[in-house]
């Protein structure tokens, strides 16, 4: 269930507050601020940046050492102090995702289809699960068991994480045209959860709609005569503060979406789909207040490093 105050207002305690786990948060912020291989994070700064977000130091420790233990973290040293950078493996996921995750128009699908047939021995049963999660999370959908169906736009792209995943050996591959006398959404309807993939759209929405427009007032106010900087309209703390506070958990809740979007041309897709118009509100947001959030996210960063 996500609870946010208005999130027509961007000041303060009125920042909206979706619920997320520390997880979810702690990973977003490695993706945003310490991608660079080698480069690590300082615990501390962690935890100052968790409690930005209205974390507890002791969650946000429980938190990290459960990531660490997934292997999506590892223990190391920065300037002398305890800290932590992503693994190898992690570092490619996150390269993967910033095409689907950041780009500003959806990826309009090839009319094409894509057939992912499976077949997974009975003595490896164990890898059935690993592949229908990496197929779903790649935009694709059920036709029966053991026969996905995706369009051919990411072939490619699917070939590639099978086989970083080592589960290439178990999939074949068509391309072609499906050959259906009535409406092909019908049949998507019936390939793809549109209503669950919709909720979780609905649940960005009803946070962040109208996002980018209340930001656009706020800089405006910020930037107005008599209310410059002394660096003349460089942002101040607390814009920047609170830019990381709405961005962080926006953004957190943002990129599970691209991951369960289909991916289909819109006329294979239902009239009500809103996932352009949330992609419009994120993209635009996204332009206006990562900038702000970073900087914040920076100067915590060396403050801990020094």
């Amino acid at each position: 269930m996500i609870t946010h105050e208005d999130a027509g207002q961007t000041s303060g305690e009125n920042i909206p507050n979706p619920v997320v786990r520390h997880q979810q948060l702690i990973v977003t912020l490695f993706g945003l601020y310490c991608r660079t291989p080698g480069n690590s994070l300082p615990v501390a700064s962690l935890v100052s940046l968790l409690g930005d977000l209205g974390y507890d130091a002791p969650g946000v420790r429980s938190a990290v050492s459960r990531l660490k233990a997934k292997g999506i973290l590892r223990s190391t040293r920065a300037g002398g102090v305890a800290a932590y950078n992503l693994s190898e493996s992690q570092q490619t996921i996150f390269a993967e995702g910033d095409r689907r995750i950041f780009a500003e128009q959806r990826e309009d699908g090839e009319h094409d289809w894509l057939l992912a047939l499976f077949s997974v021995p009975e003595a490896q049963r164990h890898l059935r699960h690993r592949l229908r999660t990496i197929l779903a999370g790649l935009g694709f959908g059920t036709v029966t068991s053991g026969v996905w169906i995706a369009s051919a736009s990411i072939a490619e792209r699917a070939r590639a994480n099978l086989a970083r995943h080592e589960l290439d050996q178990f999939v074949e591959f068509f391309r072609g045209d499906y050959l259906f006398a009535g409406d092909v959404r019908d049949k998507v309807a019936t390939w793809w959860n549109l209503e669950a993939i919709d909720a979780l759209i609905g649940e960005f929405l009803d946070v962040y709609s109208g996002a980018d427009v209340a930001w656009t007032q706020r800089l405006d106010q910020n930037m107005a005569p008599g209310r410059e900087t002394a660096h003349d309209h460089e942002p101040d703390e607390e814009l920047c503060r609170d830019a990381f506070r709405y961005y962080v958990p926006m953004l957190t809740l943002w990129r599970r979406l691209p991951y369960r979007d289909p991916n289909l041309p819109l006329e294979y897709l239902p009239e009500w789909w809103r996932e352009p118009e949330a992609r419009r509100v994120f993209s635009r947001t996204h332009q206006i207040i990562a900038p702000l959030a970073e900087r914040h996210a920076a100067t915590i960063i060396a403050r801990h490093r020094s």
